[in-house]
């Protein structure tokens, strides 16, 4: 065979009925499941999420049978772990009948969920490194002592725990009884063979649980590094061994209250960007081997074959108990921001009335109105629509600093943005011979930012100094490139570099309107909204004397002279 075509012929036909889809479902497992596990393809991404589609429509008792059948193989790692993400009939089945290498199967075990594992402590040709891998994570072969039957089939007396661990008593069981009664015996029989263990000094083949018992010497130290590998979610699918049981299922990146790690917006930023993570700052609640606060680097991993992100690789270094960074995401913060939210939402209702009622009045929509009616009408609609854009970047604030919302990503010209933005402040700053002085230095990486976003910061920035500056005040601004991003210096108009830092950045109720606004809360206000959306996109915007300095990510120039 010259050319193998026999997936594409699979997923090029379609049917209706139930018959129809569990052949093809059939089909599907079977030549994934024989597909070499380094191949990547289209056509073979194509038919996963047709595999997905039809484990929708197919009952889970079906697949589960489907996959029992003597013909299936299942030699695929990757499909492997997709199935045992199924339900527990499906991923009961898929474990039995899986064939692959031990290698493979160190690299599968940490990422499978709680139900596969379960059910790999039943195989026993899976190699003594499989073995020990699944003693790390806890995964043991336990089970109740025997039922009183003395004909117990030789699969469960395979799972039973062997008599020699247990007293005479139990070793030879009463009779037979009834099966509610058989339960309540077998379990009471473990409880009492339990306690003549522990008074006679032995101990059963079984784990246990912490509960209130007194912590036992020699527990693990406290490491102050290990090496980690997530998935492409951001959950940690490998870890050094001595952290393996604490670390593996830990998910980066998130922003949920209550999660086990608690990680700064900027690490969700570059998640999201498949951006190199550096020195940042996460602090983990779990384990005492495991708590506190960590600096971690980690770098994004891509398939060589199809460019696909699969995951970061990185190193996690211990901070010192007085280097304690907290993360800025937390259960409180997420409060208080839906707080101020809600507030808002409530403050909205009556100012859209109001405005809405005004409008009403001024375009004469129930009949004629004095002129005099309509101006006050003009002007009390014009106060809702201020009232409503302070509202609007009010909770744009509380969104952005509480992680709830991240700005959207994309690509631009930081330069041509600045350009452009100046010139259309020139309508302002003309007349009153005031403005910017831009000096451009060497050629700006694009940043990693959408065009509207960034246009909304860049003049978010530009007009409250604009407003601020006297007339015949030219600031002076450069912007080059630092660090892979790009680094706009821009000069403080005298009317706010005699303010401090504090006052700086403070929100105000802002003066009488005038033909370029800060907004509704003041200058320091529009300060405080800029920093934070610099932020969030993974940058910086700091005060330095009587300077600002905003700092964006950039992305990655283009390499030139490419070979054929």
């Amino acid at each position: 065979m010259h050319f193998d075509d026999r997936l594409a012929t699979a997923l090029r036909q379609s049917g209706g009925s139930q018959a129809f889809a569990r052949i093809q479902y059939r089909q599907l497992v079977d030549l994934l499941g024989t597909m070499p596990s380094e191949l990547r393809s289209e056509e073979e991404n194509s038919a996963y999420r047709r595999l997905g589609e039809l484990s929708a429509t197919i009952p889970a008792d079906d697949r589960a049978r489907i996959l029992n059948e003597p013909g299936v193989r299942l030699r695929n790692p990757r499909l492997v772990a997709v199935l045992s993400q199924s339900e527990p009939a499906v991923a009961v089945a898929v474990i039995r009948r899986a064939e692959l290498s031990g290698d493979q199967w160190l690299d599968l075990v940490p990422a499978l969920p709680v139900q596969a594992r379960g059910v790999m402590r039943h195989r026993r040709d899976l190699g003594s490194a499989v073995d020990q891998m699944m003693a790390r994570l806890g995964i043991f072969d336990q089970s109740l002592p025997p039922p009183a039957n003395t004909e117990t089939a030789p699969s469960e007396r395979a799972d039973s725990v062997p008599a020699k661990h247990l007293p005479q008593a139990i070793a030879t069981p009463p009779a037979r009884i009834e099966s509610i009664a058989a339960l309540v015996e077998r379990i009471e029989s473990f409880r009492n063979a339990r306690q003549q263990a522990t008074a006679s000094g032995q101990e059963l083949n079984h784990p246990r649980l912490p509960l209130g018992d007194a912590e036992p010497e020699g527990l693990p130290a406290r490491h102050g590094v290990f090496d980690f590998a997530t998935d492409s979610d951001g959950r940690i699918a490998w870890a050094s061994a001595a952290m393996a049981p604490m670390a593996i299922g830990i998910r980066l990146a998130t922003n949920e209250p209550g999660s086990v790690l608690q990680a700064s917006p900027k690490i969700a930023v570059a998640f999201r960007r498949r951006q190199p993570i550096r020195a940042e700052v996460v602090l983990i609640d779990g384990a005492p081997a495991i708590s506190g606060a960590w600096r971690i680097d980690a770098s994004p991993n891509f398939d060589p074959l199809g460019g696909r992100f699969t995951g970061y690789a990185g190193r996690m270094r211990r901070i010192a108990a007085d280097g304690i960074r907290p993360a800025p995401q937390t259960a409180k913060s997420n409060r208080e921001g839906d707080r101020i939210r809600q507030l808002l939402h409530e403050l909205r209702t009556p100012i859209n009335a109001i405005q809405g009622f005004a409008e009403v009045i001024q375009q004469q929509l129930f009949g004629p109105t004095p002129h005099e009616y309509r101006a006050l009408a003009a002007s009390i609609a014009g106060d809702a629509a201020r009232m409503l854009a302070g509202f609007e970047e009010l909770e744009r604030l509380a969104r952005l600093e509480t992680g709830a919302m991240e700005p959207e990503s994309g690509e631009c010209d930081f330069a041509d943005v600045l350009a452009a933005t100046i010139v259309q402040l020139e309508a302002f700053t003309g007349p009153r011979g005031s403005g910017f002085s831009l000096r451009l230095e060497e050629e700006q990486p694009p940043i990693a930012l959408a065009r509207g976003e960034a246009e909304r910061l860049i003049w978010r920035l530009l007009a409250t100094l604009a407003a601020a500056a006297a007339p015949g005040e030219v600031l002076k601004s450069r912007a080059r490139e630092r660090d892979g991003g790009v680094l706009l210096t821009l000069q403080l108009p005298e009317a706010l570099a005699s303010r401090s830092d504090q006052d700086l950045f403070r929100a105000s109720a802002a003066n009488s309107p005038q033909a370029l606004s800060s907004g509704m809360f003041g200058s320091g206000f529009a300060l405080r909204l800029a920093t934070a959306e610099a932020a969030a996109a993974g940058g910086s915007l700091k005060r330095i004397e009587k300077k600002l300095k905003l700092f964006l990510p950039g992305l990655t120039k283009p390499r030139l002279h490419h070979s054929q």
